[in-house]
């Protein structure tokens, strides 16, 4: 995703290579999701834009689905990321674990990916530390259809928080 904040008249007004520039990282490397919403312009708001984008991804194919999900970093984790996902991770602290609370967090993505296949993801600008390891510990409960439906949620609401606070609609 650009550092420039853009209008909506602005995108409406871009080729499909600008637009898929422009909010192509909205979703975790997956610039595809940009490149089919750009068919439906114009957008009237920024939550048009969203609910499109939401809509194609859940047309998407399970395989689909699924490789989005995968695309998505482990929390906490010190590996590399994107630029959006390191963002999130820092507004609750997740950047600045201590030894043990590192410690918990991957084990509990271990755990996680163990279980299901596929990395945690949930919405951490909806959550604080402490209520992102509840849900880690609650979901460990769930099923891989449920968890599947629950992480493809978690990505839209992702996606909505990056269109809100990146661009100047």
């Amino acid at each position: 995703m650009s550092n420039s904040s853009y209008t909506i008249a602005m995108l409406n007004q871009m080729s499909q290579s600008e637009f898929t520039e422009a909010i192509g990282s909205i979703f975790e490397h997956t610039p595809e999701i940009a490149s089919e919403a750009w068919r439906s312009r114009p957008f009237s708001d920024v939550q048009n834009l969203h609910q499109i984008m939401a809509a194609i991804v859940l047309k998407m194919s399970d395989a689909e689905k699924l490789k989005l999900i995968c695309a998505h970093p482990d929390l906490g984790s010190k590996f590399k990321m994107a630029e959006a996902s390191v963002k999130e991770q820092s507004t609750v602290g997740l950047d600045q674990l201590s030894a043990t609370e590192y410690d918990r967090f991957q084990n509990l993505n271990q755990a996680y990916k163990d279980k299901f296949s596929f990395p945690f993801i949930i919405a951490v600008r909806n959550h604080t530390k402490d209520s992102i390891l509840a849900a880690f510990e609650q979901r460990l409960q769930n099923n891989l259809e449920v968890e599947k439906q629950q992480a493809i949620a978690e990505i839209i609401e992702i996606a909505r928080w990056r269109l809100v606070l990146a661009f100047s609609f």
